[in-house]
């Protein structure tokens, strides 16, 4: 392969993390089986900021931001007087204002100081803000008593270049300015209101240990985090156009490594941008500004591409499918070690038109049955409405490809995982991704719902036969666009000691 077709590898596939005891590494041996649950889009202070004590031990969470400057700053770095709001259910009015503030000099009200916020306080989790079944919810949110119920909030932007302006070199003080859904991004869950938390503690619950020093792979999205999960690299678009066209995938960014406005920040005056699915390019054609010496450039694939292989999204152009990857991953090494294991998805039997296997309810045709199936594809193909293509990495990988044995082998539905933990079956190694609604994705489900289902799959390990010799690793791909207090490596306290980290991460902090 040509220079502009390597890979960029990175030392973590799940995240860098503190170090394990050497006790607790020394009882791994245990363990016949691995379960690893791959959950959506939230910072640690965002959903585990409260856990409070695991073992007599303190988990690092909202109790020690004080200890921090929390105050998120303006474009100019001055500190916002107050937080911006936009979601429907947050912005002054309908809540009384307490504050005036002003950014970009335009003046806005807000009900809310500089600083984390409780999610609960102001849009509770029966609160009725869902989309309907198989939709997003607008760009501002649903207002209260319009959509239906489980305290969903809107999408946050959560994008490779935009991550970096946020973290601003371990300040975690962008958060705001670099986001789509301003003031948002502060907000945090109640966490001993989630069904995981009460499901830990409750009598004959299973030892487990909560990793508050872990971050997410990738700078950026799922898409991104996915790939890192299963392969540790960027996936890479060979011969990627390069000439400045509408058709050439590359960002362009400003010179503060932005690749475009949001609500509260802007471009330097006459600052070209864009927010591409590759990086910027190394060589850009003229008119372009060069990158600066510490970016990642390339052709390197950051943004959500679909797969090449079916299922990807409906009508996806081609040019935004990854042509087929052949870098090793995790999947290639487990079986060469002769270690069996599977990727189990929420919905995978549907999508693919595996008609009677476990997980499919779309009946016998000519028709998909299920009323939440995508009418976009023909029969048998049926995937859910919700189904999260971009969340099935191998299928992005030609040793995966459709009528290969080893995509019939490992490539499998969630259905059949739990049926493997109610039977004792488990294989060595699996990792479960729910479908698009039980993933706890803020803009399409809801976090209630989302966390009940991951207690259904731990709670399945946990009654099923194999309980005693399995490891549960649960962890969130990526921080979901928000904030945490806890600097990202190199920009801990310990400075480049505190882990491992390069042009694509690690990013921010991450439930584990």
């Amino acid at each position: 392969m040509g220079a502009r077709c390597r890979l960029a590898a990175f030392a973590a596939i799940l995240g860098a993390t503190g170090q394990i005891p050497a006790t607790a590494a020394g009882r791994v041996n245990e363990f016949n089986h691995i379960v690893v649950i791959i959950q959506e889009n939230h910072s640690f202070d965002n959903l585990y900021g409260l856990w409070g004590d695991v073992n007599g031990e303190a988990v690092n969470g909202l109790n020690n931001a004080d200890a921090v400057d929390t105050r998120q700053v303006e474009q100019d770095g001055t500190p916002y007087k107050c937080l911006p709001q936009l979601d429907v259910n947050l912005t002054s009015p309908p809540l009384a204002p307490t504050c005036t503030g002003s950014s970009n000099k335009a003046p806005f009200q807000s009900a809310f100081a500089n600083g984390p916020f409780m999610i609960d306080n102001y849009i509770a989790p029966k609160d009725t803000t869902c989309p309907p079944p198989g939709a997003r919810a607008p760009k501002d949110g649903i207002v209260k008593g319009s959509g239906l119920p489980g305290g969903c909030t809107r999408d946050l932007i959560h994008a490779f270049y935009n991550e970096q302006y946020q973290i601003d070199r371990g300040r975690q003080d962008r958060y705001v300015t670099g986001s789509d859904a301003a003031g948002l991004v502060m907000g945090y869950n109640d966490t001993t209101k989630l069904p995981v938390y009460g499901a830990l503690h409750r009598p004959g619950a299973p030892n487990y240990v909560v990793a508050d020093a872990f971050f997410h792979a990738a700078f950026g999205g799922s898409f991104l985090n996915h790939q890192w999960l299963i392969a540790a690299a960027t996936p890479v678009l060979c011969n990627a156009l390069n000439d400045g066209s509408e058709r050439d995938l590359h960002s362009i960014i400003d010179s503060n490594g932005m690749p475009g406005p949001t609500p509260f920040y802007r471009s330097p005056p006459g600052a070209v941008t864009k927010s591409g699915l590759l990086t910027i390019s190394c060589d850009p054609p003229p008119g372009r500004p060069p990158p600066a010496p510490d970016s990642a450039c390339g052709d390197y694939a950051v943004g959500t591409f679909q797969p090449f292989y079916w299922p990807y999204s409906p009508g996806a152009a081609e040019e935004r499918r990854l042509p087929p990857l052949t870098n090793p991953t995790i999947g290639d090494r487990l079986s060469a070690a002769g270690i069996d294991w599977a990727w189990y998805s929420g919905g995978w039997s549907n999508a693919i038109g595996d008609i009677g296997a476990p997980g499919w309810t779309n009946g016998g045709g000519p028709s998909c049955a299920d009323p939440n199936a995508d009418p976009r594809p023909a029969y048998p193909r049926c995937p859910d409405k919700l189904f999260q293509y971009h969340h099935q990495p191998f299928n992005y990988y030609a040793s995966f490809a459709p009528g290969t044995a080893a995509r019939a082998q490992h490539l499998r539905d969630e259905a059949e995982f739990l049926a493997a933990a109610n039977e004792g079956t488990l294989k060595p190694v699996s990792f479960v991704k729910p479908i698009g609604g039980e993933t706890e994705h803020p803009g399409f489900t809801d976090e209630s719902e989302g966390d009940t289902h991951l207690v259904r799959l731990v709670d399945a390990v946990v009654n099923g036969p194999q309980a005693e010799d399995t490891l549960i690793i649960v962890t969130y791909d990526e921080f979901g666009g928000q904030w945490d207090h806890v600097p990202p490596p190199p920009y801990g306290r310990l400075g480049a000691q505190a882990g491992a980290s390069d042009q694509w991460g690690p990013g921010t902090r991450v439930p584990a």
